[in-house]
Order: structure tokens, then sequence, then C-alpha cells
């Protein structure tokens, strides 16, 4: 029984060696064949065929868009329990599926509620600088 366990410990060992060699190889190779010439058109940003102007310091997002996003993961991954509960609902007995179903939506709710009651979804509008 120990030899299998030292043949699966080999295996581990031989893939995480093999990963990390493959991963280190392609750093080397892109920096191998990686383009020699540098100019100061390469270097800049590209904008749509557009000439860019200004630095990237000069866009400011507010921080309404940065919460919108982060509720926007939150309940990306909250979707993502979602599957299972729905996949293994048959399961489960009826009421008791349905009422713990409710009580995780219902979570989720009270998230969008504190987060209408802190004011994330209203926009403030936009300041003019002259």
């Amino acid at each position: 029984m120990t030899e299998k366990y030292l043949v699966d410990f080999t295996y581990v060992c031989f893939f995480l060696l093999v990963g990390f060699v493959v991963a280190f190889c392609i750093f080397i190779l892109s920096n191998i064949l990686r383009p020699r010439l540098t100019n100061k058109k390469t270097l800049e940003t590209y904008e749509c065929g557009m000439d860019p102007y200004g630095t990237a310091w000069d866009i400011r997002f507010g921080v309404s868009y940065y919460l919108y996003a982060l509720i926007f993961l939150a309940f990306d991954v909250d979707i993502l329990y979602l599957f299972p509960v729905a996949t293994a609902f048959d399961k489960v007995s009826g009421m008791r599926g349905v009422i713990e179903f409710v009580i995780f939506i219902a979570i989720l709710s009270l998230a969008v509620v504190y987060a209408w009651v802190k004011g994330v979804f209203v926009w403030p509008k936009k300041k003019e600088i002259c």
C-alpha cells in the first residue's frame, strides 16, 4: 500500500516540476523572441487607431463606478452558488429546499437594499472643470 502512495506522490511531484519548467520556459522564450526595436511610437497605448493625447492620469473614474463593479462581482459569485443549489434541488425535501433557497435569495436582496440605502446606485453629476 505504501508503494502506491509513493508512486502517486512521485506523479504529483513530476507534474508540478513539469508545470514550473513550462511556465519558466515561456518567460525565457518570450524574452528571447521579443522584438528589440523600441521607439516612442511603439511604447504608446493603442486607442482605436487614433493618436493618444495626455496621460492615463488625466482620466479619473468616480468611486461609484468601482462600487458598481464590486457589487457586480459579489453577485456574480453568488450566482455561481445558485447553480449547485438548483441542480441538487430534487435531492432534498420539497419545503426545506424552498425555504433554504428563499433565505439565500433574501440575503442577496439585503445586500442590494444596503447598497441602495448607502447611495451606491446614485450617480453624482460630473463637475465641469474650467
